[in-house]
This record gives structure tokens, C-alpha cells and sequence, in this order.
């Protein structure tokens, strides 16, 4: 790898990281991961990051971002949520009591002092019902003086999980059988928000990733056919991407959607979302791939390349697409939040998925009625965990897009 003239590596040092002849410690760190000042490293650093691979380079540049690693840490948060749900969940999805239709959410309290001391003893406290005077509607009330414990790790329904390993073991759940628990209320059919919640995660984070590869694929395939080639090939290709382009995202997800049978199953449904989704996202990355190949088809190690012999698809996979592999991973992370904000609109408006399939966007579809909002606030929960996966995901694209050069300032 080549240095840039008079401008070394652009993370800075920090102090501490080596002592000179007399024992006085170094500004420079030895360690090029940890930098933080704009002064020339040690030897011993700049020959660490000369023999360094470019994805070390991207990691060393990419958690120096503090947003950035926060990011990451919120997805692989969700995503392993997402996985471990049924263990997460204290319920199934589709368990419901009428009993308790648009409960409010209950506190949890992980310590009791009604016997005169502190210790730990999580419980909820339960409800009474009364009659509003003004509207005569009934209303759930906090009651403290019914409490029902919450026990970690207990037995409840069995499950599952990855579809290898049975068990019935929930992280959280009542100690007693058919006690009301909902941390997050209840919908209109009684059943658990937190746990549609944490199930809904399944299908909203899934169909990001499964659209995303579909898109990149397809990105990737007719941009490089476009950019490669060129002549012909790319006329038509990138008239086919302006047409796209200029067609209006929502009323092409809706027609295409539309366009999907009413009796398909709900698991044909999630697969048609997700190729609409793909069909749709595709453009943009093969632009960038296009733009890329032209940028690099006659450079000189693609040249080499070719007068040593080596076919078109050899220079293309082992060459030209691994050199700037790390720009179209920085551009899919961005396009993950656009999936999933698209699943979440096309099942908000009820042309997307529809239950049984639980969904962030099937759960957001049931507080379209201004009336449920002013009875059930709570059902808008579904809004901030979409909310917050985005702005994780755009965190890490940012991290990621700047750290895709890391010889950039």
C-alpha cells in the first residue's frame, strides 16, 4: 500500500504507548489501533500498519467513531434479540385475554420493601377496573395492593429455539400461571405487546437482510455488466435504472404489492415484500458499481491482469469488485433501513405482510385508529423500535463510509 505524500496515517497517537532511551514515556502508541493525535507514530507502529490488510485499516479508522461503535452495538443487540426471541418472550405471540383488552403497561419492580427491608423480589402490581364517569367506558387501574411475582429463567410455554434446541425456560415471566403481565400493555385482543414486540423483530430485521442480498446481487451483476462492458449493454441497462428511478417509490409499492393474490399464504406474502423490496433497491448500487468498473477497468493492475492471462470473470471477481468492496458494504448497510422502513409502510397501510406473521409494521397497522391511540398510547412502541433500529443502522453506515478509505482525512 501506498502513503499518500507528507500525510501519515490520518488516526491520531496516543500517549504512553513506548519510552525512549531514557525511560521517559513516548507521545507515540505502538499500537496503531489506538491512536489519537496527528504526530508521526513509532516505527514499529507505521511498519504495523504498512503489512496491515485493508479490513484492519477499516477497523482501526471505523472505531474511532464513538456513534459508530454505538451503532453496532445496538444491531448486533437486535439481531441477537431477534434470535433468542421465543427465550426473550415471557408469551407466544398469539396468546390473548379478553380479560385484559388495552391493558395499560405495568411496572416492573425489582425490589419489595412491604415487609420492612429491602430485598430483591421482582413483581408487577395488578389491575382493578372502573367505569369512567364521563365517557362510561371501563378503564384499567394500577391496584398496589394485588402483586404478582416475577421470576428470571422460569418455565412457561415451550419453544424452539433455531429450530434445533426444545426448551421452555423464558428469561422473564409471572411466577404464577395466568397472572397478568404486560410490560408494555396490552393491544385489543389482550395479548402481550412485549412479546409481538420482540417476535415482530424476526420478520422486520429478516426481510432487511434477505432484500438487501437479493438487491446487491442484482446491483452488483448489472452494474458491473454496465460499467464493464459499457456500449450497448450499459445504453440499455442504465435506461432500464432511469426508468426505475423516476417511477415514485410509494405508488410502486403499492401497485406491485397490490398485484400480489389476496389468498397467497402469509409466508408467499413475506417472500413476494421482500422481492418487491429488491427490485425496487438495486438501482442505486449499481450506479455506484457502474461508476467503480469504469474508474477501474483500465487501470494497470487490471491490465497486468489481463496480459497474464486471466479471464474476464477472474478480473472481475478476484480483482476490480475486491477493491472497493468495502464502499458496497458501507452502501448496504445504508440500505438496510430503507427495507425495513419499506416492509413497515407497505403493513402500516395493510397492503404488506398481514397477520398471522407479526411484524413491527402488522403491529403499527393497529394504531391507525385515532380512537385506539387516545384509548391505547402504547401501541405506537412498535414506531420507536423502528426508530431506533434506523438510526442504529445509518450510524453504522456513516462509520463505515468513512472508514472505507483510511487514508482519507
Amino acid at each position: 500500500m501506498k502513503r499518500r505524500a507528507n500525510r501519515w496515517w490520518p488516526t491520531p497517537w496516543v500517549r504512553g504507548g513506548s519510552r525512549d532511551a531514557q525511560g521517559t514515556p513516548s507521545p507515540y502508541a505502538t499500537d496503531p489501533a489506538v491512536a489519537v493525535g496527528p504526530e508521526r507514530p513509532s516505527e514499529e507502529a507505521e511498519a504495523r500498519i504498512y503489512v496491515a490488510s485493508q479490513w484492519k485499516l477499516v477497523w482501526w479508522r471505523y472505531r474511532q467513531s464513538p456513534l459508530a461503535v454505538v451503532g453496532l452495538v445496538m444491531v448486533v443487540a437486535l439481531y441477537l434479540v431477534a434470535i433468542f426471541a421465543p427465550f426473550i418472550a415471557p408469551f407466544p405471540p398469539d396468546a390473548y385475554s379478553a380479560q385484559y383488552t388495552y391493558a395499560p403497561p405495568q411496572r416492573l419492580h425489582l425490589f419489595d420493601t412491604s415487609q420492612g427491608s429491602l430485598r430483591f423480589s421482582p413483581y408487577v402490581e395488578g389491575y382493578r377496573v372502573r367505569i369512567n364517569p364521563d365517557s362510561l367506558e371501563r378503564e384499567f387501574v394500577v391496584d398496589p395492593s394485588r402483586k404478582y411475582r416475577v421470576g428470571f429463567f422460569v418455565r412457561g410455554y415451550p419453544y424452539t429455539l433455531l429450530g434445533l434446541v426444545r426448551s421452555d425456560v423464558h428469561l422473564i415471566g409471572p411466577l404464577e400461571r395466568g397472572a397478568p403481565m404486560y410490560l408494555l400493555g396490552a393491544d385489543r385482543a389482550g395479548r402481550d405487546l412485549f412479546s409481538r414486540l420482540i417476535y415482530g423483530s424476526q420478520v422486520s430485521l429478516s426481510i432487511g437482510l434477505v432484500g438487501v442480498a437479493l438487491s446487491t446481487f442484482l446491483g452488483i451483476l448489472l452494474g458491473g455488466i454496465s460499467g464493464y462492458y459499457s456500449g450497448t449493454v450499459d445504453l440499455l441497462i442504465q435506461r432500464v435504472i432511469e426508468f426505475l428511478g423516476h417511477i415514485p417509490t410509494l405508488p410502486l409499492w403499492l401497485g406491485l404489492s397490490a398485484a400480489l393474490p389476496a389468498s397467497w399464504p402469509a409466508l408467499w406474502v413475506y417472500f413476494g415484500i421482500t422481492v418487491i423490496l429488491s427490485i425496487i433497491g438495486w438501482t442505486g448500487l449499481a450506479r455506484t458499481v457502474r461508476g467503480k468498473f469504469l474508474a477501474l477497468r483500465t487501470d494497470d493492475f487490471v491490465l497486468a491482469a489481463r496480459l497474464d492471462g486471466a479471464g474476464e470473470l477472474r478480473i472481475i471477481l478476484r480483482h476490480i469488485l475486491p477493491s472497493f468492496m468495502s464502499h458496497i458494504i458501507a452502501s448496504l448497510t445504508l440500505a438496510l433501513p430503507g427495507m425495513i422502513l419499506g416492509e413497515t409502510a407497505l403493513s402500516f397501510l395493510g397492503l404488506g405482510l398481514r397477520p398471522p406473521i407479526v411484524s413491527w409494521g402488522v403491529l403499527l397497522n393497529e394504531a391507525q385508529n385515532v380512537r385506539a391511540i387516545a384509548t391505547a398510547p402504547w401501541l405506537l412502541i412498535p414506531g420507536l423500535a423502528v426508530m431506533l433500529t434506523v438510526m442504529a443502522y445509518y450510524f453504522v453506515g456513516d462509520g463505515l463510509r468513512d472508514a472505507a478509505d483510511p487514508y482519507s482525512t
